[in-house]
């Protein structure tokens, strides 16, 4: 498959937002998305200019080891996910990059534009990538905006930033506190929104990771009645051995909205669903694969399984490193897309950020 170069509408569309807002016009353009403009204005109010040299500068060696000791725990739970995005976009000319909740660049993966200082200068750990420091790139964006984000060329704010393209997704811990960012950056590449949902599956997989290795007494995954369990798009709920919630995935989340809670108090079970707690723990101890319903005291119904630590797992599988893995990655997200979309192509289109015909023409080209 072939990469089309930007459009030169495109292009022209970005031109003319940037003139029009950094001129001091209306902030708001077709074709470039209102968080874009937001952060324009944002780097504009901080005093910064498009045309300002940026540097890519270090924290300073204590605040390396602090922000280092600080992400050990994300840093073990992402490396797998990463080692795999890695060889999944090998063919793309795009490398992955993991930083801590203020945009300190805390890993890299992958091969950084074939010894292009531009991809040198800001793949290396311990550079300060947030908005502060070098305006609107898809990480400052994505820790801001706290939603997957894609930036291209142009739309970033400085002149000098120009001729990267990335892709970005914040991290949430098991509270639900952004702890960090993944980003997947390419210098001079063709336009590829789609890799807005990539990295945002890829930054499900390493909160899942982390969940799962922050010490529990029971695992329960949770989803629609209908819904098959045991995929990455369970909801992930943990519990200590009396029955109080240890930590839960975004899904979960969005299943069990939480009550709010005073400062320092414990959340437990018995809040969030309107059966005895024990029987959550019977089930896991009896290994049965069934499904348990799941009441809920708004009086909705979900579907889970209990299991315990030893019974747990969570991967994310991502296409094998080969011949084609641009090929392979792409059908990955485009079908996996669709099929989080319960088969609705226009949605599906939507969150990858292209058009239903070509959601049609890429999959129809390889049936």
């Amino acid at each position: 498959m072939s990469a089309a170069p930007p459009s030169s509408h495109r292009s022209s569309q970005i031109a003319h937002a940037r003139h029009a807002l950094l001129g001091g016009g209306a902030p708001l353009h077709a074709g470039i998305e209102p968080w874009i403009t937001r952060s324009w204005q944002r780097c504009l109010a901080a005093g910064q200019r498009p045309g300002q040299r940026v540097v890519f500068d270090a924290v300073s060696a204590p605040r390396l080891r602090q922000v280092q000791e600080h992400s050990r725990t994300l840093l073990r739970a992402a490396r797998p996910v990463l080692e795999q995005l890695a060889r999944a976009i090998a063919g793309m000319r795009y490398f992955a990059i993991l930083t801590d909740a203020r945009g300190t660049v805390v890993d890299v993966q992958g091969a950084q534009g074939h010894g292009d200082p531009r991809a040198r200068a800001i793949g290396r750990v311990g550079i300060d990538l947030s908005e502060a420091a070098v305006g609107t790139t898809a990480i400052g964006a994505a820790l801001t905006e706290l939603q997957p984000v894609w930036l291209h060329r142009g739309e970033h704010f400085f002149d000098d930033n120009q001729g990267y393209s990335c892709a970005g997704a914040p991290l949430f811990g098991p509270q639900g506190e952004c702890i960090g960012m993944l980003d997947l950056t390419g210098v001079d590449v063709p336009e590829r929104p789609e890799l807005r949902h990539l990295v945002a599956r890829s930054a499900r997989a390493m909160e899942d990771a982390l969940l799962l290795q922050t010490p529990h007494a029971l695992l329960l995954r949770l989803n629609w009645p209908g819904c098959a369990l045991g995929h990455e798009g369970d909801g992930l709920l943990t519990l200590d051995a009396d029955g109080y919630v240890v930590g839960s995935n975004g899904m979960a989340r969005q299943l069990l909205p939480q009550p709010l809670q005073t400062p320092g108090s414990r959340l437990h079970c018995d809040e969030l669903l309107a059966l005895p707690w024990g029987m959550l723990f019977d089930a896991a101890r009896r290994g049965s694969a069934a499904p348990i319903a799941l009441p809920v005291w708004s009086g909705l119904r979900l579907q889970g399984l209990a299991l315990l630590p030893e019974q747990a797992t969570t991967t994310l599988v991502l296409p094998p490193s080969g011949t084609a893995p641009l090929r392979a990655a792409e059908t990955a997200l485009i079908r996996q897309a669709v099929q989080d979309a319960r088969g609705n192509v226009a949605e599906a289109a939507r969150a990858l950020g292209i058009s239903r015909a070509t959601v049609y023409r890429k999959l129809g080209a390889r049936e």
